[in-house]
């Protein structure tokens, strides 16, 4: 996306902060994160830290000669599809039959590479080939953001400055160690970069030279890309040899109390609640899972084992980990989506979503801080509110229920 209204806050030549170069409101300007501390002052504080993790001062002053903070970066951040759509809007998109197609030629096209990467890693090649499609349409959209800029701007001004601060670092250590130089160290909005969108911590510990020629590069060469791709995938508790999961239907009286990720049951009492595969058949195997909804009892419903955890590690959207499931299915032969979406329901606003949660919090159901992010403990209150209203208690946060919390002068 073209950057909406960059400011040039600063340019570091030699030492931090010696060169400024910023616009007379920029230069004045102190951030909620370090109100009492200048750009430079917060550089200078950035380069003592870099040069002890043995980042070279060069390395340091070239990455920062030009920095620009994006006002752009923040508003992207506030506004992930993968949080601010509906689910199978989501989905519609990342599972497309073209991806699913184009999946299946990139799936014959490097066979024999993905064979091996498969067999090394015990992940399966449909799964590597759905994060590469899901994450930049299988490398064709891997952003053209400056990682450093992009970073410092969240580091510096983000509603998570502490983490992207860790993110700028391992970045730097990246130009360091040469895997890249800084004209090609571009990614997405928040610094996830290459084929895959690895973010520069996750670089640091999985991203693998298997070309064996001297450098990650997970921006151009296919090896690095999916054996990095596989070791991450792996650390985050793939399982070999297990499925992620599969749709299912639930029968009259289920306990959708119990439909959410942060409960689990062993498949065995799942099939004993009467839980069934779409042909009818109890789930096979072992081990444990949980029930995903994500429209409620109006949508499809899915039972997600630990492999689904595993993807969700990479990203931790349930929309997105859905996506990757699914056109990894999709891709292998395995049947899509069975049951319907509610697509009559149309998203809730931030400003509802904050006034969902505000009015749940004022009848008395908690749904932890208001953030406008419908998560777990947002449904659990959802679900107390649906229950004591007479209606099924599945926490799908939908407009009809904001009306009623209006109603109910929550």
């Amino acid at each position: 996306a073209a950057a909406a209204s960059a400011l040039v806050l600063a340019g570091c030549q030699t030492t931090p902060g010696a060169g400024a170069k910023a616009d007379k409101p920029a230069q004045a300007r102190r951030y909620a994160a370090y109100p009492d501390v200048t750009l430079e002052q917060w550089l200078a504080e950035l380069r003592k830290e870099a040069l002890g993790r043995g980042v070279r001062g060069e390395i340091f002053d070239q990455a920062f000669a030009d920095l620009k903070l994006s006002e752009r970066v923040g508003e992207l951040d506030a506004s992930q599809p993968e949080f601010t759509r509906q689910p199978w809007q989501y989905i519609d998109s990342a599972v497309s039959e073209r991806r699913v197609a184009e999946g299946r030629k990139r799936l014959e096209r490097h066979g024999a590479l993905l064979r091996e990467t498969s067999r090394q890693s015990g992940v399966p090649a449909e799964i590597l080939v759905a994060f590469w499609g899901v994450e930049t349409d299988f490398g064709a959209s891997t952003g053209n953001f400056s990682v450093i800029n992009a970073v410092a701007t969240l580091a510096f001004q983000g509603r998570r400055t502490d983490y992207f601060r860790s993110e700028l670092l391992a970045a730097l250590e990246i130009l360091n160690k040469g895997d890249i130089p800084l004209a090609g160290l571009r990614g997405s909005w928040a610094g996830a970069m290459g084929q895959t969108q690895f973010m520069p911590t996750i670089f640091i510990a999985h991203a693998t030279d298997a070309d064996g020629d001297g450098r990650r590069d997970i921006w151009n060469s296919l090896p690095d890309v999916f054996a990095s791709t596989a070791k991450f995938v792996r650390a985050n508790g793939w399982r070999p040899g297990e499925s992620w999961g599969q749709e299912v239907r639930l029968p009259d009286g289920f306990p959708y109390q119990d439909a959410e990720l942060t409960i689990t049951k062993s498949v065995a009492e799942w099939r004993a609640l009467g839980v069934t595969g779409m042909d009818g058949k109890p789930p096979a195997g072992d081990g444990n899972a949980s029930i995903l909804l994500l429209a409620g009892r109006q949508g499809p419903a899915f039972l997600a084992r630990e492999n689904f955890r595993a993807i969700m590690r990479y990203n931790p959207s349930t929309s997105y980990a859905l996506a990757v499931a699914l056109l990894s299915d999709r891709m292998a032969g395995r049947p899509g989506i069975v049951a319907d979406w509610p697509r009559h329901e149309q998203p809730l606003s931030k400003d509802e979503r904050f006034e969902v949660q505000q009015r749940l919090a004022g009848l008395g159901y908690d749904p932890g801080k208001p953030d406008g992010m419908i998560g777990p403990a947002t449904r659990a209150a959802a679900r107390k509110f649906q229950s004591a209203a007479g209606d099924i208690p599945d926490g799908f946060v939908t407009k009809d229920m904001l009306e009623k919390l209006r109603r109910a002068g929550g």
